[in-house]
């Protein structure tokens, strides 16, 4: 009898402690699980977090993320959105013409750096299935884009072509869509 009411009495003094552990619990941030997908030969990890951090995970998106960067985007990128970002990877960065990477994140290149950036950008969620099946114009932070998605979605700005090559990677504030090439505004 004595041992039951020590251990009633002992669990009585933890309950509070417990409640205690509960309560800070509530208060932890939430870290969104993530799964991998490969598409055309690349792998992209998909996670709940926003369009930089999801590029971030990705891997191949480093020259975006400093471009973003040097453009002084990275605030809007990661902000309440929703944004749909049609991302070119390193290799489409690496395609463009030798030396137009290094001029373009000069400091003195910044408003033209920004304003290639920003025609990759629309305001709202896009997702794939929005786009499939017909040809339309889509408006970016910097002109009008031709989406023809009867085929794929192939996306044409005044100075570049490019194909989705994995769609609706989605993030937290909104979805970015992996293609091919860097596109450029009329020359």
């Amino acid at each position: 009898m004595k041992l039951a009411t020590l251990m009633i009495s002992a669990s009585l003094f933890a309950a509070p402690a417990f409640a205690e552990q509960c309560s800070s619990k509530k208060d932890a941030h939430y870290t969104p699980a993530s799964y991998t997908t490969a598409v055309a030969g690349e792998t992209y990890t998909k996670t709940a977090n926003d369009i930089v951090a999801t590029a971030q995970a990705a891997g191949s998106f480093s020259t975006l993320l400093a471009a973003a960067d040097a453009a002084g985007l990275v605030g809007a990128l990661q902000g309440d959105g929703p944004l749909t970002v049609f991302a070119p990877t390193d290799a489409a960065f690496a395609a463009l013409p030798e030396g137009t990477v290094e001029t373009l994140l000069k400091p003195e290149n910044k408003d033209a750096l920004a304003g290639i950036l920003k025609l990759h950008v629309i305001s709202g969620k896009v997702k794939a299935g929005d786009l499939l099946g017909k040809t339309t114009v889509a408006t970016t932070l910097n002109g009008d884009l031709s989406v023809n998605g009867t085929d794929g979605v192939v996306i044409t700005a005044p100075g570049s072509t490019a194909t989705v090559v994995s769609a609706d990677v989605m993030a937290s504030n909104g979805v970015i869509h992996v293609i091919d090439t860097v596109l450029l505004p009329a020359s």
